[in-house]
């Protein structure tokens, strides 16, 4: 377990430290995972804890649901750093909890942010969490499946942590006011309404609220014996000039309707505008990208096939660097979106098809192009006649590749703006050979 310093009783903890809590029962959120008969209330109250990793936004309880584990399951609790610690301080850690299961006792290496650990020093883990001389409880803010190798991976459970709703931290903030650990020994005069603009402000993060919340209290209006707390304080404390925008209510959704809708007018001025109005309150910048990508294909398309390019490294651009530096690469994009050719051919394409799909899910696929793996789907007739397109001098066939009961339907309509046309002509010229080159039609 971690040791306390001969000094560190002197050294006022922060609020978000004095509330951590202790049991499950005072843990606040992911209820997905915790609440009544999930599968990791039940790991931890049955005490079969395996290895595992905690993927999820900052502030949602990751170190705190490690330790909570680790006192309910009575084992060592060992927390690592992946920033400040190299293969040295792994194996210095490993020979330690190789004594522990030695004497019977069970440890816990808490990993934070095991994404920084490159290959190298996450393989030094395998060898002791195969054996068990460890439990590891790793925590991510990135997908595993791209940070974590896999040989660790495949030996560790991924449970998904949530943002904290509005309402879990309103829970939060009001235990802080009322705890002991908190300002419970304190007067404060606060109104619901700013405690629910804290909990908006802190998006999903309860680090961030409560940080808040202790300078909001520490720079309050000192009023005789009591501590007053006023909305233009809340506002210097937050450095925003409205916390109106909430990004679950109706405001968040008419602005990001409010920029699709500017990028779609080719209006790059109104476009920009709004970006910086949800990005000046605090939405997250990975969701105006993806907002973003998604406009690159619904409205652009084919129409300039980089929109899309673009889209996707604005959002590894937000992803790689951050607010607010990375606000200037989602101008770019937002800009390129408002400037491109336009066109809902691909959006209208799928909506046609998936209408299609539904109501014949039950229809065969063609014989024709079923892939004939084994004697007997040869047999059966699986791709019998198959025509292979590279075999052609045109790189064309005629063979029919939709369902019969949808033979000769059409999808995708080319627009006729930007590149879209050249693909238009190109779909003209293809449809031309194959009516001009079909067979008999079926009876």
């Amino acid at each position: 377990m971690q040791e306390d310093s001969l000094f560190s009783s002197a050294v006022p903890q922060p609020l978000a430290s004095r509330l951590r809590p202790k049991t499950l029962q005072d843990f606040v959120g992911q209820q997905h995972l915790l609440g009544k008969g999930k599968v990791l209330s039940k790991l931890i109250e049955q005490d079969r804890i395996s290895s595992m990793i905690f993927w999820g936004p900052p502030g949602v309880g990751k170190t705190t649901l490690a330790q909570i584990i680790a006192g309910h399951t009575q084992s060592v609790f060992i927390d690592f750093s992946a920033v400040t610690s190299g293969i040295k301080e792994i194996r210095t850690v490993m020979e330690r909890a190789e004594r522990n299961r030695q004497a019977g006792q069970r440890t816990i290496v808490f990993v934070d942010e095991i994404h920084r650990f490159n290959k190298a020093q996450q393989d030094a883990f395998l060898p002791f969490v195969e054996k068990g001389s460890i439990i590891l409880i790793g925590a991510t803010t990135e997908n595993p499946s791209f940070e974590i190798n896999s040989a660790l991976l495949s030996r560790c459970k991924v449970f998904v942590l949530k943002p904290l709703t509005p309402e879990d931290i309103t829970v939060l903030l009001k235990r802080a006011l009322t705890s002991p650990a908190g300002f419970g020994g304190q007067q404060i005069e606060m109104g619901d309404d700013l405690i629910r603009q804290i909990a908006q402000f802190a998006n999903g993060d309860a680090r961030t609220a409560l940080s808040t919340l202790e300078m909001v209290v520490l720079n309050g209006e000192v009023q005789g014996e009591k501590t007053v707390i006023t909305p233009d304080l809340l506002a210097q404390c937050t450095s925003q000039k409205s916390l109106l925008y909430d990004k679950n209510g109706e405001e968040h959704y008419n602005i990001i309707s409010a920029l699709h809708k500017s990028m779609r007018n080719s209006d790059p001025d109104a476009a920009v505008y709004w970006l910086a109005r949800m990005l000046e309150a605090g939405e997250d910048p990975l969701y105006v990208a993806r907002r973003v990508t998604r406009f690159a294909s619904e409205d652009i398309g084919l129409a300039d096939p980089r929109a899309l390019e673009i889209a996707v490294a604005a959002y590894e651009a937000c992803h790689f660097i951050g607010m607010p530096e990375c606000a200037v690469h989602l101008t770019e994009a937002v800009v390129y979106m408002a400037l491109a050719p336009k066109s809902n051919a691909l959006y209208k394409a799928y909506g046609q098809a998936s209408h299609d799909a539904r109501r014949t899910l039950a229809d065969p696929v063609p014989l024709v192009i079923r892939n004939g793996v084994t004697k007997l789907m040869q047999d059966l007739g699986y791709g019998k006649d198959y025509q292979y397109a590279h075999d052609t001098k045109e790189k064309l066939t005629t063979m029919q590749c939709l369902p019969d009961s949808l033979a000769g339907r059409e999808y995708y309509r080319p627009g006729t703006k930007g590149e879209e046309a050249d693909f238009g002509e190109r779909l003209r010229r293809i449809k031309a050979w194959k009516r001009q080159h079909q067979g008999p039609a079926k009876d």
